[in-house]
């Protein structure tokens, strides 16, 4: 009798062992593989980031700042403008001129008077400011020139901004008159800016000519 116990002992513990070893549970007790993130599951950047990159790749603007007496000038800083994708900014006095104060002719017309007494030359502006200008790296000055030099009403906006930091082009219009001395003598003035060479038009230049001029400036 005790050998027939013994003997169903012996069996139930076999089949106990062998229920164990197919226990499922067994498994989880395996350590899960990492998987490594790949560079399409990473986090994307913070709109934060973004604007900050986008502000780093973005360079300054361009400026073309102006005085017409007649309108050639007016017609070449259009042109420059639409080829840069530009601002403008118009000089205007606050007293315009007439087309009998131009008379240059006249010994007593408004130019005259004021190219015979410099204390004359001091025209005021409706504004020498332009709102953002620190945003702009590049600015065009145009011109038309009066006896050698830059029309006067252009000296204001001269002498109140700080082109520190920024490229400066000057430009002229004439009917026959050069440069001259006129970019080097506003630089002078300014005390600041990198100033360039400038460029000359004759009265009613074409628009290729200035497209031309403007794109081999490389900017």
């Amino acid at each position: 009798m005790k050998k027939l116990i013994a003997l169903l002992l012996s069996l139930m513990l076999v089949f106990s062992l062998a229920a164990c070893g197919n226990n499922p549970q067994a498994a989880e007790t395996e350590p899960a593989t990492s998987t490594p993130v790949s560079e399409e599951t990473q986090e994307p950047e913070t709109s934060e980031e973004t604007e900050a990159a986008d502000t780093e790749s973005t360079g300054g603007k361009t400026l073309v700042v102006y005085y017409s007496a007649s309108g050639n000038t007016e017609n070449v800083s259009n042109v420059i403008a639409k080829t840069l994708g530009a601002d403008l900014f118009e000089l205007e006095p606050v007293e315009p001129y007439s087309n009998d104060d131009l008379n240059w002719t006249n010994d007593d017309s408004r130019v005259t008077r004021e190219h015979e007494n410099e204390d004359e030359r001091d025209v005021e502006l409706v504004s020498a400011t332009v709102d953002n200008w620190s945003e702009y790296d590049t600015v065009f000055i145009g011109y038309p020139i009066w006896w050698g030099i830059a029309a006067w009403p252009v000296d204001e906006f001269i002498e109140t901004n700080d082109f520190t930091g920024k490229t400066v082009i000057p430009f002229a219009t004439s009917a026959s008159s050069g440069m001259g001395q006129s970019g080097e003598l506003l630089a002078e003035m300014a005390g600041t800016g990198d100033w360039q060479e400038g460029q000359r038009f004759r009265s009613g230049a074409s628009e290729d000519d200035i497209v031309a001029w403007v794109e081999g400036l490389g900017l």
